[in-house]
């Protein structure tokens, strides 16, 4: 090789080790680190850093007590029949909105995402009118029968789940709706030829193929309805504590910031943890495939 395809070659090399479309990525990458790493290390730091020194006094407080452990439980209990219920319904949603075609598409993403524009509170404050003693629900349920006289809906965990639902609920159906719509219809009908009944396709492709959207739709859900704090807080009142109200509570009305700011530090460990879980879970489920 010559001198001069030596000097040639040089300024490529150096401008593939440096791109300068990369530089574009920076007031991103410094918004973000602004609006949320430093507050998360200051969040971390303040768990365990009094104005005495260091402690830990905070996630003793919270562990030891017995009531610290009820209140993850309350949390982690809503949270997880939110996302089950999400599921059970999110699932065959998506599959009819990935095989819908046309208008019939249009307005059932209309329906799904329209309610995203409309805040929580406003929700949250519309299903306490509609699941108080003389609301919609319980009319209802008077006319037709079922119940007999006004069934309490309101400061219940079950009122709390439905809420809920219903806010989450385009978040589960999103992604599995994303992933079916990329399932090739082909290979169902290969599937059919070579024998396969209609529950075996359905056990052995359809349900491995929309794994990746289960999965995201299971974190999305779980993550936000394990931290909601609006929704207990209008639908259940004081007396049902999350980990997210108690945080509030911690820095509002205890002036413990230490206690707060470590329920808020395992709040964020669960959510990280199943965010991480999730995506194992979806690189392995690619790795069955």
């Amino acid at each position: 090789m010559s001198t001069l395809d030596v000097a040639v070659r040089a300024p490529a090399s150096r401008g593939e080790r440096l791109d300068p479309l990369a530089l574009l990525a920076l007031p991103a990458t410094a918004y973000l680190g602004i609006a949320f790493a430093v507050p998360l290390v200051l969040l971390l730091v303040t768990s365990v850093w009094t104005p005495a020194g260091l402690t830990i006094d905070g996630y003793v407080k919270f562990f030891s007590d017995s009531y610290g452990w009820r209140v993850m439980w309350n949390a982690l209990r809503a949270a997880l029949w939110t996302t089950a219920i999400c599921l059970v319904i999110g699932y065959p949603v998506g599959f009819a909105l990935a095989r819908s075609r046309g208008v019939v598409q249009v307005l059932l993403l209309v329906a799904l995402i329209l309610p995203l524009s409309v805040g929580v509170v406003v929700k949250a404050f519309a299903w306490t009118i509609l699941l108080r003693s003389n609301g919609v629900v319980n009319q209802m349920l008077l006319a037709t029968g079922i119940a007999s006289e006004p069934v309490r809906f309101i400061f219940t965990e079950a009122g709390l789940v439905v809420g809920a639902v219903n806010i989450f609920l385009s978040f589960m159906v999103l992604p599995i709706f994303s992933v079916v719509k990329l399932i090739d219809g082909r290979l169902l009908d290969a599937a059919a030829t070579l024998g396969a009944s209609p529950l075996h396709r359905f056990l052995r492709v359809t349900v491995p193929l929309s794994m990746p959207g289960v999965i995201a739709g299971i974190a999305f859900v779980f993550s936000m309805a394990i931290s909601m704090y609006v929704i207990p807080t209008l639908l259940m009142g004081d007396r049902y504590q999350t980990m997210s109200t108690l945080i509030a509570r911690s820095y509002l009305f205890m002036r413990d910031r230490s206690l707060g700011s470590a329920v808020a530090v395992v709040l964020l460990g669960i959510a990280v943890a199943v965010v991480v879980i999730s995506g194992w879970l979806a690189r392995r489920s690619r790795d069955v495939r």
